[in-house]
């Protein structure tokens, strides 16, 4: 890994994830009557575990809201959600002030454009392979997992690895 990279991920104290495109694919499935569902990966989902025993913090910005994500969140405990946030700047500002975290602490990821200024502000900006773009021109680091697959998963590795935590992690588990 790039040592700049590197020196970026190893200040990294909260994780913040976009949803939908994301922690999921980016396809809203609506069934007969009207209630949205959402897939979620499990190894994304135990990336986030790991994090929360390396005290790192996650939290989700999303611009929409579901009651999907809240139980998923609640799930797996993820320190603070953010809903309704659009525009998200507001919203990522109390987030970060609430977490006792500065920009150069955070990493967040995204895939559309409705996150492209928090990218431009975070520590460690990371874009999806499905996002747009602009938003790919601007991270720091494209993942090589697509959103909703791994991704997630992907970026909780590189900061517990940065930090040197990895192997701890692998001597927990046996």
């Amino acid at each position: 890994m790039k040592s700049a990279l590197h020196a970026r991920l190893k200040k990294i104290k909260l994780l913040v994830m976009d949803v939908d495109g994301v922690l999921t694919d980016g396809k809203i499935v609506v069934d007969a009557r009207g209630k949205e569902l959402k897939f979620f990966d499990v190894q994304d989902g135990f990336g986030l575990v790991l994090l929360r025993q390396a005290d790192i913090k996650t939290a989700i910005l999303s611009a929409r809201s579901s009651p999907a994500v809240t139980a998923r969140a609640e799930d797996l405990k993820i320190d603070k959600i953010c809903q309704d946030a659009y525009p998200k700047r507001s919203s990522y500002e109390r987030l970060i002030r609430e977490l006792g975290c500065r920009d150069e602490q955070v990493c967040f990821m995204g895939d559309d454009l409705p996150d492209l200024p928090i990218l431009k502000r975070v520590g460690f900006a990371v874009a999806v392979p499905n996002a747009v773009g602009e938003l790919k021109k601007a991270a720091h680091y494209v993942t090589t997992q697509r959103g909703g697959d791994g991704a997630v998963r992907e970026v909780a590795e590189l900061i517990l690895k940065a930090q040197g935590q990895w192997k701890n992690i692998l001597a927990r588990i046996g």
